[in-house]
């Protein structure tokens, strides 16, 4: 794999529309063999602040989990826009995130990250890829995320993978459990998550752009909902722990949304859906 070292964080502002107008032209064909590298970066402490007010975590030096996303994106839209990605960005629907941390992360720390793309593969509504991201401290490293796209079209038509999402009509009819919370999602919340992310989706951002990509209204960062959760876990974690979730029916905004907590096992199992009607956003498992 070619590993290209930048000098500086990728410019949202440039890379965004880019992705998503160059994007329409794409037809498929195989993942580019390229890694981004980008070392020497700290963390701006207001930044870190702001990202905790949105999320709903406490304010401290320690990063949660779901946090270095944030730093590695601007390196996942750079691939994503380039001339070899064969998939556009719009359309491209984030199914799944599996964060690993191998100690926690604080904001002392000096970081190098990492993104690539790999694992693409066949999907009965399309075909799926992994976008791949590391935080590296001292050369180890401690933070891996996996974010799961599914690229609808051209599927091979199985039902017998068990990597998929699962159908909507389905996962409508369960019955969802007793929450032990329940929020109030502002209509705002995809503008100020998108403010601090750098994450601008027309879907995230207000009514009418969403409703230009088929959606009623506009609908909530998946990795919003899952930082979210995250948060309700804060103080009863280990510092070294998997975070996996799939995300399930979008969540409109504004909503209220129903949270439940379960021990398991080895950690905890938890769930997002609609506080009125059910429908499932996302399931997780902390281990």
């Amino acid at each position: 794999m070619a590993i290209t070292q930048l000098s500086a964080a990728p410019s949202l502002t440039t890379l965004y529309p880019k992705a998503v107008l160059s994007g329409l032209r794409r037809k498929g064909g195989d993942l580019p063999d390229t890694e981004y590298s980008l070392a020497g970066v700290r963390v701006d402490p207001a930044h870190l602040a702001a990202y905790n007010r949105v999320c709903g975590f406490r304010l401290g030096d320690e990063l949660p989990a779901t946090y270095p996303h944030l730093l590695t994106f601007p390196l996942q839209i750079k691939l994503m826009a380039a001339g070899d990605f064969p998939f556009p960005l719009a359309g491209s629907v984030h199914v799944a995130n599996r964060i690993t941390q191998t100690r926690p992360l604080r904001l002392g720390d000096e970081l190098e990250l990492r993104a690539h793309v790999a694992n693409l593969r066949e999907h009965p509504r399309g075909k799926q890829f992994d976008m791949i991201s590391q935080a590296l401290v001292g050369g180890d490293v401690v933070w891996t995320d996996v974010s799961t796209y599914l690229r609808r079209g051209g599927g091979s038509g199985s039902s017998s993978t068990t990597d998929s999402t699962t159908d909507s009509t389905t996962e409508q009819r369960r019955e969802p459990p007793a929450p032990t919370a329940v929020w109030s999602v502002p209509e705002d919340i995809g503008r100020r998550y998108g403010e601090v992310s750098g994450d601008r989706n027309p879907i995230h951002l207000h009514k009418l752009t969403a409703k230009m990509f088929g959606y009623p209204r506009a609908i909530a960062h998946g990795m919003w909902t899952k930082a979210r959760c995250l948060a309700a876990f804060e103080g009863r974690l280990p510092g070294a722990c998997t975070v996996d979730v799939r995300f399930k029916l979008p969540v409109l905004l504004p909503s209220k949304a129903g949270f439940a907590a379960f021990p398991a096992d080895d950690g905890w199992r938890f769930e997002l859906f609609g506080a009125r009607n059910g429908k499932p956003h996302l399931e997780g498992t902390i281990s």
